[in-house]
């Protein structure tokens, strides 16, 4: 892992999102062996950012009536092998341990979807069908591009999105990308003061894209070494709600949310800070806008992006991690 590299990965997601959406013809012609096996269940299997993006995408199948569960590929107790059940194992590497030993049960009978930024990788030898996540090389070895793509790829997989749309999504998502980039040095410090505390920080995103939520906060942790929780904004209520009075409790509030409004006027209640993205909050901050995020399909593909760039940012400013290793500083560091 060479983090010093992140920022390239970053600067090339554009570029990524608008090759992904030229390769779609032949994702979609690799994705149709799981609709000609015709499965009556399928099993996602991931860890870390590749979870986070299947279980996304596992919810919206649901939703069209399909029997499809993501898991991590570490649990114990996982379902047999069975005629009726598909596997796909998910890891942008191809080389996840957790990954490898959780499909050996289900390799060699005909049902195990690999989906992979590897195509020759120890996974894909093993799997019946490979799907590539056309991400490019990661130079720094953190889950960037490949997180994005992967919720992409799934969608195609579970044929949740037609060709000309998601087209048409990645190409506003990378124009949204490209705004947030060249205009950094006009919200991150903003954003940034907003988000700065020895108490870590929150991240609030609703279920259907709580992904967001967990990959913005693992950004957090990865980088500079942060503390970083994410919570899901309805249950934020009745699990994470007890410290921000107790705490230097900063937040930053995915907006869209049924449950945006019972959130805030907790937060606003007991003192605490927040920042809104993607929408206006009252009490907020700050607030960070960018072109569609109106839209959830575009949003979900760009809204990690700021918590990536304060992240790489505070990594910048602090290579050896002391803030995480001084006492702790309830008034924060400054932008």
């Amino acid at each position: 892992m060479d983090t010093t590299r992140f920022p390239d990965d970053l600067t090339a997601i554009p570029a990524s999102y608008r090759a992904l959406a030229g390769a779609l013809d032949q994702i979609d012609d690799l994705a149709s062996v799981l609709g000609a096996s015709r499965p009556a269940r399928v099993l996602i299997l991931g860890m870390g950012s590749s979870r986070y993006a299947a279980d996304r995408v596992a919810r919206a199948a649901r939703a069209t009536g399909r029997a499809v569960v993501a898991e991590w590929a570490s649990a114990v107790q996982l379902p047999p092998p069975s005629d009726d059940l598909v596997v796909v194992a998910v890891s942008a590497t191809g080389r996840s341990a957790e990954v490898l030993a959780a499909v050996e049960p289900y390799a060699g009978r005909g049902r195990l979807i690999a989906v992979t930024n590897a195509v020759t990788s120890p996974l894909a030898e093993r799997a019946d069908a490979v799907i590539d996540l056309r991400a490019g090389v990661e130079s720094s070895g953190v889950a960037s591009r490949t997180y994005r793509h992967t919720i992409v790829v799934l969608e195609h997989l579970f044929r949740l999105a037609d060709r000309q749309r998601s087209r048409d999504e990645l190409n506003r998502a990378a124009a949204a990308t490209e705004t947030l980039q060249a205009t950094v040095s006009d919200w991150r410090p903003a954003l940034a003061q907003v988000l700065d505390s020895g108490d870590g920080v929150h991240v609030l995103a609703p279920a259907e894209r709580f992904c967001s939520a967990q990959q913005a906060a693992l950004m957090v942790r990865e980088l500079p070494r942060r503390l970083a929780v994410a919570c899901e904004t309805g249950d934020w209520a009745h699990v994470d709600v007890y410290t921000s009075r107790t705490h230097d409790y900063r937040a930053a509030v995915l907006t869209g949310s049924a449950w945006d409004a019972q959130a805030v006027e907790w937060l606003r209640s007991r003192g605490a800070r927040f920042a809104a993205i993607g929408g206006e909050l009252p009490g907020a901050e700050f607030a960070l806008r960018f072109p569609d995020d109106h839209d959830d399909r575009v949003r979900v593909l760009v809204e990690t992006l700021p918590f990536e760039l304060v992240a790489a940012e505070w990594l910048a400013q602090d290579p050896e991690f002391g803030f995480s290793r001084r006492p702790l500083d309830r008034g924060g560091a400054g932008g």
